[in-house]
């Protein structure tokens, strides 16, 4: 059994220590540090392509219309044609290849200014609305 003269085991004190609260602290301001770089870049990623820095001179979007929740309808110039796309969730397809310039800073079935014609401006330019509903045959 026990005797006196025998040391006695000694288990190791249970210390009550704040390691675990400090490497806690430490992993959660990394994560912190980290959440607020991958933030920044992507800030930094959209004010840069805003900038002009992914804005192309032969591709122009004119003009653009919600047909539903995720459809629109988009009229765009790609060097000097002008398309009207129909676009959908996962594809885009060509509802109507434009043989003349569409003016689209007016009113719907607003005149265009004479600017836009070279001088010879029709009775009435056909808006947006109207020539998305003759491409659907509307």
């Amino acid at each position: 059994m026990l005797d006196a003269s025998s040391p006695a085991f000694a288990a190791p004190l249970a210390h009550a220590s704040s390691a675990g609260a400090g490497s806690l602290l430490r992993v959660l301001i990394a994560l912190v540090l980290v959440l607020a770089a991958v933030l920044a870049t992507a800030w930094l990623a959209r004010r840069a392509r805003a900038l002009g820095g992914g804005r192309s001179g032969e591709l122009e979007l004119l003009a653009q219309l919600p047909l539903g929740p995720r459809e629109r309808a988009v009229l765009v110039r790609v060097g000097g044609c002008e398309l009207l796309l129909g676009v959908a969730s996962g594809q885009v397809r060509t509802l109507h290849v434009l043989s003349h310039s569409v003016p689209t800073g007016g009113a719907v079935g607003e005149s265009a200014p004479l600017s836009e014609y070279g001088g010879e401006a029709p009775v009435q330019a056909p808006s947006f609305k109207t020539l998305l509903r003759r491409s659907l045959g509307l």
